[in-house]
């Protein structure tokens, strides 16, 4: 008959098998790298009836999805408002003053997601949404954004090492406390993202 000590080694053996297999690491959440060069932040919003548009830059990004339950898929990403730009100089001035951004006390802005919902075909390249938390003035809001991941044209069916994000989304400044000049601001902003990440190998 066979000790304890003996049977307890094969079970440990499976044990560890088990975890380590192939299978298992392939259900964990991917790292991904956001390509700064191939990454456009864009808002778009109404100055005196008017559409304008303007860019701010990512300033770090965490990105992780999961290939086999999308529904698992995280991003963190942290946006520079410091550096945020539109094509007027005086509207460049009053988004980064106290009475919009306020970027001197409140530099970044920051979106988790906390939830990833796929299309109707179960995929991310379509109908997907992406549910998180905006921190914008130091205020934490939930945000919808619409989203699409797509494979970089010309590549195999099964290379993912390289996808291309669509996000948009739109969000209520006043929300934030950020309702500076409403006379000639509206108060709805449009958001647009188009971003290439790539998995670390």
């Amino acid at each position: 008959m066979a000790s304890p000590r003996m049977t307890r080694r094969p079970f440990l053996a499976t044990l560890a098998a088990a975890i380590l297999s192939p299978q298992q690491l392939l259900a964990a959440p991917l790292p991904y790298r956001l390509v700064s060069e191939a990454t456009d932040v864009r808002f778009t919003f109404l100055l005196s009836g008017q559409p304008q548009q303007g860019r701010v830059p990512v300033s770090a990004a965490r990105i992780r999805i999961d290939l086999q339950n999308l529904a698992r898929s995280q991003a963190d990403i942290t946006l520079d408002a410091q550096r945020a730009r539109t094509g007027l100089i005086f509207a460049t001035e009053a988004l980064k003053s106290p009475a919009v951004l306020n970027t001197a006390r409140f530099p970044q802005i920051r979106f988790r997601s906390t939830q990833v919902r796929p299309g109707p075909d179960g995929r991310l390249s379509g109908g997907a949404q992406i549910a998180g938390d905006l921190t914008l003035r130091g205020t934490t809001r939930p945000l919808v954004l619409q989203a699409a991941l797509y494979r970089r044209p010309g590549a195999a069916t099964d290379d993912l090492s390289a996808l291309d994000v669509h996000l948009h989304g739109q969000l209520s400044r006043a929300a934030y406390g950020a309702s500076g000049y409403a006379s000639l601001v509206a108060d709805h902003v449009s958001l647009s993202i188009k971003a290439r990440i790539l998995r670390n190998n």
